[in-house]
């Protein structure tokens, strides 16, 4: 029996021109495109996450975009349990999965058994209240002290991580750092992974450039209109980059250059963030891409994309 074909997937930092070469990649193979982006999954956050366009979108279907309004909680949990359905059903239906984006978790939890454990409100609050009373430093050591393992791994100032850690050993019963075995275990039958790396320089001028354009586009109006539907509070869409610095900047906090500089900067340590989790993974092929980002690669990507089972 010949060998079940791989999952396809390109990968690599924002602004690194995935999108533009994963269309053309998807057409190619008769593929649709499954996203890997965190951010992509909020219906209105359009510009600001660089979302494929409409008329993107019509060339090839797109899955796991739009998924969840900003202004409620979503996790990584449930992008994985929507996820697999998608794969399931594109499986079905004999259409090849092109997994595209930049988020390194996401990615992950679709290729791989990771397992993520539930979540409980009144426990995330009492723990979140508490930390507001003692500090960041206190609950930290409290951390420590249970679960060693798991505080190697976080900053003692990174009071939502803490948080989480101890929420999980709350409501499981088990500590946080037991779920992590999965995590060094790589799938390498399942998918087949492509990478494009733009020298650091010519990846700030992409950043650069595309922060600018997206004001161009009309940016601000997006940030007014998400705010004027309840976008606010601690969720993480109100996080996003850009999207808290232009809220502030509508909210009087901060001037238009200032919310530019300060979300060019933002995505620049982004793509360093992203580099480096996609660094670890042993199953990527990268390719050095130039200026014009992934479509200079394009022909060299789909040509070890394209290629059979096993001859990798």
């Amino acid at each position: 029996m010949a060998p079940e074909p791989p999952l396809l997937a390109l990968v690599g930092p924002t602004a690194s021109g995935k999108t533009e070469a994963a269309i053309e990649l998807a057409l190619g193979f008769g593929a649709d495109i499954v996203s890997v982006d965190s951010m992509l999954v909020y219906r209105g956050m359009d510009l600001g996450t660089a979302k494929p366009t409409a008329a993107q979108r019509a060339r090839v279907p797109h899955h796991l975009i739009d998924l969840a309004e900003p202004s409620g909680p979503f996790s990584v949990a449930r992008y994985q349990a929507l996820g697999l359905v998608a794969l399931a059903d594109l499986e079905t239906r004999g259409r090849p999965a092109l997994l595209v984006g930049g988020s390194g978790l996401y990615f992950r939890s679709l290729v791989d058994d990771l397992e993520f454990p539930g979540t409980d409100p009144a426990t995330r609050g009492e723990l979140e209240a508490e930390a507001s009373v003692v500090g960041a430093e206190r609950l930290y050591r409290r951390l420590a002290e249970i679960d060693p393992v798991a505080a190697a791994k976080i900053e003692p100032g990174n009071v939502r991580r803490t948080v989480r850690a101890l929420e999980v050993a709350a409501i499981t019963g088990r500590l946080f750092s037991s779920y992590a075995g999965a995590w060094e275990r790589y799938s390498v039958d399942r998918v087949r992974v492509a990478g494009v790396r733009v020298p650091p320089e010519l990846l700030r001028a992409r950043i650069g450039s595309r922060v600018i354009a997206m004001v161009d586009e009309g940016f601000l109006d997006e940030v007014r209109g998400l705010l004027g539907r309840g976008f606010g509070g601690w969720l993480t869409s109100t996080q996003a980059i850009g999207y808290a610095e232009f809220a502030a900047h509508l909210g009087g906090r901060l001037t238009l250059d200032e919310a530019v500089e300060r979300t060019v900067s933002r995505t620049r340590h982004l793509a360093r963030r992203q580099s480096a989790w996609f660094r670890r993974d042993p199953r990527i092929r990268w390719f050095e891409t130039g200026a014009g980002g992934a479509l200079d690669v394009l022909e060299d990507v789909r040509a070890y994309l394209g290629e059979a089972p096993g001859t990798a």
